[in-house]
């Protein structure tokens, strides 16, 4: 079986409690490596009662703190960031064969001096090349063309050299045959009257399906309109120029069962496609755990093509 090195996430939200609960059922398909500390993983399963798997595979991170539940600390902060790296170079030495994380708070790693916003954006610096993120199930997943920066930063980067790159990528690690594109501005700017930029992106719509000899990527697509039920039945993969005109549809769909994929050409990283959720950790609420099994099933498919 397929070993997935599982990044733990933020010990003081729910991550650790979901990867406790779903154990037995991902170890039915694949081997898990978690990477966290055992006094940690003592710690959080008294906390939360839940005893510890016989089979549960450690790799050692080599340091510890104290667990604070609901609370975001420079110190849970640190440790998720070098849990996700121990995965990162468990996957790069040939001990796992993909990583699966866990959720983290973009806070916590603030708060620690980590200055990536995200997995993705440290993944780019990992492995020194491009990395995309990809989010949903499915039903609909919705790529990101620029994900965490301010939205007044988002024009600048509509070039049709940064668009084509982009595609590229996408096409060779997703495969799909329709592709839709976002326009920028509302209703994809009304031929240059809202604004200019889906000019730029019809011309690089233009150049990748020339470069792939077929017309894969259509676009640019009207925003407020592409996500309704009759146009998802037409093309239900979707790139976004900006993060939350893609996902804040996403999420009003399809919260539950989303997952988050980064796209690269050296590894496979999957993940939750949720947030800590301090306000429940701890307190046994069971929290829904489709997302992560979700995570971990696309980590083995990618991996066995």
């Amino acid at each position: 079986m397929n070993k997935i090195a599982i990044s733990i996430g933020d010990l003081n939200g729910i991550g650790i409690e979901i990867a406790l609960r779903s154990h037995e059922e991902i170890t039915a398909f694949c081997e898990p490596i978690y990477c966290i500390d055992e006094t940690l993983l003592l710690e959080a399963s008294k906390l939360l009662n839940i005893p510890i798997p016989n089979n549960m595979q450690l790799a050692h991170i080599g340091d510890t703190f104290e667990i604070m539940p609901n609370q975001v600390t420079s110190k849970s902060g640190g440790y998720s960031f070098r849990s996700f790296k121990k995965a990162y170079d468990l996957v790069s030495s040939g001990g796992a064969d993909a990583i699966c994380t866990l959720p983290i708070h973009k806070e916590a790693w603030s708060l620690a001096g980590i200055n990536y916003k995200g997995h993705t954006d440290a993944l780019r610096d990992f492995t020194g090349e491009e990395a995309i993120m990809v989010l949903g199930c499915e039903e609909l997943y919705v790529a990101l063309f620029s994900e965490h920066i301010a939205l007044k930063d988002v024009p600048s980067m509509v070039t049709k050299q940064n668009l084509v790159e982009f595609f590229t990528l996408y096409y060779e690690k997703m495969k799909n045959e329709v592709i839709g594109v976002l326009g920028l501005n509302p209703h994809a700017g009304d031929n240059g009257v809202i604004g200019d930029e889906e000019k730029i992106i019809r011309e690089a719509i233009d150049s990748i399906n020339k470069q792939l000899g077929k017309e894969v990527f259509i676009g640019p697509l009207v925003p407020d309109t592409a996500f309704t039920k009759n146009s998802l039945r037409q093309c239900n993969r979707i790139i976004a120029m900006y993060h939350d005109q893609g996902l804040a549809p996403l999420k009003a769909l399809y919260f539950d069962e989303s997952i988050n994929i980064s796209l690269s050409r050296k590894i496979v990283r999957t993940s939750v496609d949720h947030g800590t959720a301090m306000d429940i950790a701890y307190k046994n609420a069971n929290p829904n755990r489709k997302s992560y099994i979700n995570a971990i099933k696309a980590a083995v498919n990618a991996l066995n093509g």
